[in-house]
């Protein structure tokens, strides 16, 4: 589906409940993103709807703020829509949109995920809320020790799905899909579409509305370079980078938790203020390293990619990978930390010779070559970043084998045009 022009409109043109305009002024909203100017319509209507788009577009608004407004009317006190994600972060990230855009509106929203206790989890639940936002194993658990009723839901809403499925959660969503009613409007959303979530979208969705913004590729508001180097050298080169630009509230990608909590000590003695965001930290930890960072304590966050969809931190100015993603999707979802909402941002790639590979699909994919920096006064030890440059330059586009062959008639000679 190619992307379409969107005229400018306003948020008046979906005729909201007043409730839910008054929440759209709170969080200052000012005209509809084009994924909301396409999405809204079709959810109102009560379509399902295939939404493509990359992250930072606002998704949670196109799906949410119709969603409200038809809550508005109807029975109040039990689940009516279950909201699923991938990552705690990322579910806190929707229940917190869902609170700023419905506070007029008195209707309730509650988080359940892992990695807390369930009690606090259970008493909210208890107290009537209509709107769930959960990540898939904790609500099967509760669902299975009978502690949550999924009869009433009206609107399923899969947000991330492709990361649902990079995490393993696909045979859970499926039990859950299974205790849901078959009657239901289903909002399905991911950045990417590879063949087994594509699957599950066949599966679930009932003559789905397709919305697709933009391509799959970071954002045009993202200036990109890769930075050749050595592994051994990655930690000096961070280092050169980051004091070029202190103060700029930066996002560091690692492959490992424990390189991402090495890491973050390691700038923080070098007087960054820096702090780590992984897996093994508790739940009370990763919001208070989040908070920290959203609120300017910290200019520096050191993540593993479970923080690639999770966190909704406006004015990150600039992403580093310090390793390289394995794929091209997960390079996508990692630089669209920075760049959001038509502001500028820059991604930093510390690319060793072994990322060659993923280099040139990053170029080809996006049709055009990226800057490769040497930085003049950095030592580098006998690594020959010039080489990188050598082997990763964007490869020509060939022509077709058969694009040279002169035409021919049946007799041999010249075919005339």
């Amino acid at each position: 589906m190619e992307p379409r022009s969107y005229c400018v409109l306003k948020f008046s043109t979906f005729s909201f409940d007043p409730r839910i305009d008054a929440g759209i002024v709170a969080v200052g909203y000012a005209q509809p993103t084009p994924i909301q100017e396409a999405a809204i319509p079709h959810v109102q209507s009560g379509r399902d709807v295939l939404g493509i788009a990359q992250t930072g577009t606002g998704k949670t608004a196109a799906f949410m703020l119709p969603i409200l407004d038809r809550l508005l009317s109807g029975p109040r006190g039990r689940p009516r829509v279950l909201v699923l994600a991938p990552t705690r972060e990322l579910a806190e990230q929707i229940h917190q949109a869902t609170r700023e855009l419905g506070r007029k509106t008195k209707l309730r929203s509650v988080t359940v995920y892992g990695g807390v206790g369930k009690g606090p989890q259970i008493d909210r639940l208890r107290g009537g809320a209509e709107i769930i936002v959960a990540c898939p194993g904790r609500l099967l658990d509760l669902y299975e020790e009978g502690l949550v009723d999924l009869s009433g839901i009206e609107t399923l809403v899969l947000d991330e799905a492709d990361h649902m499925f990079d995490m393993g959660f696909l045979p859970d969503v499926r039990r859950i899909l299974a205790a849901l009613p078959s009657r239901r409007q289903n909002l399905f959303f991911s950045a990417t579409m590879p063949p087994a979530i594509r699957g599950l979208a066949d599966q679930i969705l009932n003559d789905p509305v397709p919305v697709t913004i933009g391509r799959q590729i970071p954002v045009a508001t993202v200036s990109q370079a890769f930075y050749p180097i050595s592994e051994e050298l990655k930690g000096g080169m961070l280092q050169n980078i980051l004091g070029r630009n202190m103060g700029r509230r930066t996002l560091v990608f690692t492959r490992t938790k424990h390189r991402a909590r090495h890491l973050a000590l390691v700038l923080a003695r070098q007087g960054h203020r820096a702090i780590a965001l992984q897996g093994n930290m508790t739940q009370a930890k990763r919001q208070s390293a989040i908070d920290g960072f959203r609120k300017g304590r910290y200019d520096v966050l050191v993540a593993t990619d479970i923080a690639s969809r999770g966190i909704d931190v406006t004015g990150i100015e600039m992403v580093v990978n310090y390793d390289m993603p394995d794929t091209l999707d997960a390079y996508t979802h990692r630089v669209g930390r920075t760049g959001r909402a038509l502001r500028t941002g820059e991604a930093v790639n510390l690319a060793a010779l072994t990322d060659s590979l993923l280099v040139r699909q990053i170029q080809d994919q996006i049709g055009s070559p990226i800057e490769q920096q040497v930085v003049p006064d950095f030592d580098y030890r006998g690594f020959n970043p010039r080489l990188f440059i050598a082997i990763n330059q964007p490869r020509p586009k060939l022509a077709p084998r058969h694009a040279h062959r002169r035409p021919v008639t049946r007799g041999g000679g010249r075919r005339r045009f």
